[in-house]
């Protein structure tokens, strides 16, 4: 068995991610504000032995709620329910650093990893769109670098209130009346552009020591950001050329942050749509392309790329678009359609084909044996760690995935049969950070 083994993980959204997913009769969106089918998809993928679920957010209304399955939990809260049902799998959750407090995301994380016995996992986004701006008395969002600046500032604020609780902080000594250490408890005393905070945090050392960290975006700054901070990153490629382009670079920038180029696991999204049969499987391929709602698609990737596509003829070819450095919003996908674009001169439907299973992320047809073929190919060439499992449908789209398609993993050596530890860093194989208390009483 090699050495060097997959990481998956199962990203939920709903009833699937197939933007039509609610639509189709193998799913049932009345479910959707039900914290029985959240809880139900985590015992699935620890049954399947899968590293986490993942749950992305957003602070605004995606699409239109004419056409768009769009109830959503606050994440945090939702892991926690979903910790209560299960006692292995790791939990990941999307925040922003655009729009919460330093102090109130180290409480969140804190609680969740003391919850759930050292299963949190924080993926670090700092939010594009106007959207989401004009929730939190802006007119607008940051620009670009200015994003990912203050993101680099928060997470030094996060990581010393992480620390700001030695190890052994806490004594309990009920003889002598003492809880806790007063000598092993410290502010942080930040004080920066961005942020102002005194510390300490109000909640002891977790038991990972710092939930693990992942990030989602990929463009150059973005880049940047992960290599110094990330311990994951979820990625989008259309093309295995792309996506070892990126894990090269991408792990390229790692010794100059003084790290190791396995202390950073890249995962691509990847969108399974399987059948028995090659046949089968494109037959739900179609069926659910039939029920994708043009003009919600066409304002959803209007919204995704920050290019207003309303009324253009969905039967010609998208018009110019505009460089890369010229959009505020998120770059690295607007970045992936404009490539897409250039390289396949589709129509506005055939685009919104491709993108409605998964806003970008490669959407994959065929056999359990095709799709781990694809995995294995991207695996075994420097394309990718693993990946994020996204579902066309859920939950049967995940049951499929770990029925039909983590045997053959399994049975090629690429898989682990079980847990080999019980925290999120045991399964990503990554160490547990050394007590920061000390650098930060030196600081």
């Amino acid at each position: 068995m090699p050495e060097r083994q997959l990481h998956l993980n199962a990203f939920l959204m709903g009833v699937g991610h197939h933007e039509a997913a609610w639509r189709h009769p193998r799913t049932d969106p009345a479910r959707l504000g039900d914290v029985r089918h959240y809880q139900e998809l985590a015992r699935i993928a620890e049954d399947g032995g899968l590293d986490s679920v993942f749950l992305a957010d957003g602070v605004q209304v995606w699409g239109d709620v004419e056409h768009t399955a769009a109830q959503v939990f606050e994440p945090i809260t939702l892991l926690t329910a979903m910790a209560q049902a299960t006692s292995r799998i790791g939990l990941i959750a999307t925040v922003s650093t655009s729009y919460s407090e330093p102090y109130n995301l180290a409480r969140w994380f804190a609680s969740l990893d003391h919850i759930s016995g050292g299963r949190a996992g924080w993926n670090i986004v700092t939010t594009a769109g106007d959207r989401a701006a004009q929730n939190f008395s802006r007119d607008a969002a940051a620009e670009h670098a200015e994003r990912y600046e203050r993101a680099d500032e928060y997470l030094r604020v996060v990581t010393a209130l992480w620390d700001s609780w030695a190890d052994d902080a806490v004594v309990v000594d009920r003889a002598s009346g003492r809880y806790a250490d007063p000598d092993r408890v410290r502010d942080i005393d930040h004080h920066d552009r961005f942020y102002q905070v005194r510390g300490p945090l109000n909640t002891p050392r977790i038991p990972q020591g710092h939930p693990l960290l992942v990030q989602a975006g990929s463009s150059h700054d973005g880049k940047a950001f992960a290599a110094r901070w990330a311990e994951a990153v979820f990625t989008a490629h259309q093309t295995v050329e792309s996506a070892r382009e990126f894990y090269a670079d991408l792990k390229g920038r790692l010794a100059d942050n003084g790290r190791a180029a396995d202390s950073l696991k890249v995962l691509p999204g990847i969108v399974p749509v399987l059948g028995s049969t090659r046949a089968e499987a494109d037959r739900l391929a179609a069926e659910l392309d039939e029920l994708i709602v043009p003009v919600r698609a066409v304002r959803q990737l209007s919204e995704m790329i920050g290019v207003d596509l309303t009324g253009h003829p969905l039967d010609r070819p998208l018009p110019q678009l505009p460089p890369v450095a010229a959009i505020n919003g998120a770059q690295s996908r607007f970045a992936l359609v404009r490539d897409l674009v250039e390289r396949e001169r589709p129509t506005l439907r055939q685009l919104l084909s491709r993108l409605g299973g998964g806003r970008g992320h490669q959407v994959v047809v065929g056999t359990p044996d095709q799709i781990a073929d694809h995995i294995e190919l991207w695996f075994g060439t420097g394309a990718a760690d693993g990946f994020n499992i996204m579902a066309p449908l859920l939950p049967s789209g995940l049951s499929e995935f770990i029925d039909t398609v983590l045997p053959i993993l399994r049975a090629r050596g690429l898989f682990r049969a079980d847990y080999r530890g019980t925290t999120l860093r045991d399964h990503y194989g990554l160490a547990r950070p050394v007590d920061g208390f000390a650098t930060l009483a030196a600081v």
